[in-house]
């Protein structure tokens, strides 16, 4: 076959990819955390954790689940979280767990929540307690034995965390109340780990990694069952177009939610390949933040969707940013409109690369 394509690949991207270079997402986690061990590798609200904390904290969370818990290779295991330091580390340690993520929206309604976690048979769910109300309604009809909560500012530290939490809790009433009989604190579980023996189970790339459930646009949310093998490959595909333009140090700006598969692959799994700087934001909907949060930092990438791009093109403080350093703009989700891309390059100098993908 004359693989005409290949014409039209820039110069440096290969017409092939190794996918036996990592036998699991686990594999590719422990290379990436040996080496770059001393570099930031999420920032959330100005609290940053390197690859080493990432090690050690998804270590300790893997322990529980598979010491604490006994959970079998391959159980299910739920997270419903926003963008917070909390969520890769649970990420990290259900794979290394040898388990299958299944991710949740917080803002899913009671029914749609039951029917992912009864569809999915998840064992365990890890929720951030603004949602623990939705869950509580869910749980019943559930398999759920074990509910871990978690704040949003559990893992920003002393004081600033414990004030994040009671603005959230008591200022704002962000939280409404719940009961789950028999839950645990995200820091009590991790605490659990930290003190029990981890065995890092043998996992291959036909091992199911995740259950990513679609939109449910033709019915009920369905969950497309995603191996280590087609995750690693769509990372390597991501890395072969990008290698030739990075740069020694990327740090990237994920305000799409990493339980969707675009910023879950995209930015988290194949920036961490790179050895590259996460920064999380938890509220993107609030665009005046947002902006000031992109004005504490020297971006070399971000992603987003067009309805995004666009509402930052709108803020007039968002023009005023040092865009000398970003040199990838992805947008996906979505189409993005011919406007929206042509003001966003004459705003910020750069194109912006409309990306493809699916569940």
């Amino acid at each position: 076959m004359d693989r005409i394509w290949l014409k039209s690949y820039p110069a440096g991207v290969p017409a092939e990819v190794d996918l036996n270079e990592f036998q699991s997402i686990g594999d590719l986690f422990d290379k990436g955390a040996a080496a770059y061990a001393d570099r930031n590798a999420f920032i959330c609200m100005g609290r940053a954790i390197t690859y080493a904390d990432l090690d050690r904290l998804s270590r300790d969370f893997a322990a529980y689940l598979q010491s604490d818990l006994k959970l079998a290779r391959g159980a299910r295991v739920a997270l419903m979280m926003p963008n917070i330091l909390q969520y890769p580390v649970a990420l990290f340690g259900v794979l290394r767990a040898g388990c299958t993520v299944v991710n949740c929206n917080p803002l899913y309604t009671v029914r749609e929540l039951e029917h992912q976690l009864k569809d999915s048979g998840a064992e365990v769910i890890v929720v951030v307690e603004n949602f623990a109300h939705v869950l509580q309604a869910a749980l019943p009809k559930t398999a759920v034995r074990q509910v871990v909560t978690t704040q949003l500012g559990d893992m920003l530290g002393g004081l600033k965390g414990g004030l994040v939490n009671f603005v959230v809790k008591h200022i704002r009433k962000m939280v409404p109340a719940w009961h789950l009989s028999g839950s645990i604190s995200w820091s009590k579980a991790v605490a659990r780990g930290a003190a029990l023996p981890f065995v890092a189970p043998v996992v291959g790339q036909d091992d199911i990694a995740f259950l990513q459930y679609t939109g449910g646009t033709t019915g009920v949310s369905k969950g497309a069952i995603l191996t280590h093998r087609n995750i690693l490959a769509n990372i390597q595909q991501a890395h072969a177009w990008l290698k030739p333009f990075l740069r020694e140090r990327e740090l990237i700006i994920t305000a799409l939610p990493l339980y969707h598969i675009f910023a879950l692959t995209a930015n988290c799994l194949t920036f961490f390949k790179f050895g590259a700087s996460n920064v999380l934001i938890t509220n993107p909907r609030d665009i005046p933040g947002f902006v000031k949060e992109l004005g504490k930092y020297k971006f070399t990438a971000i992603t987003g969707v067009n309805t995004l791009f666009n509402a930052l093109l709108n803020n007039p403080e968002f023009a005023k940013l040092d865009f000398a350093p970003m040199h990838i703009a992805l947008g996906g989700g979505m189409a993005v409109q011919k406007a929206v891309a042509e003001r966003w390059k004459q705003v910020t100098g750069h194109p912006l690369i409309e990306a493809y993908g699916l569940t």
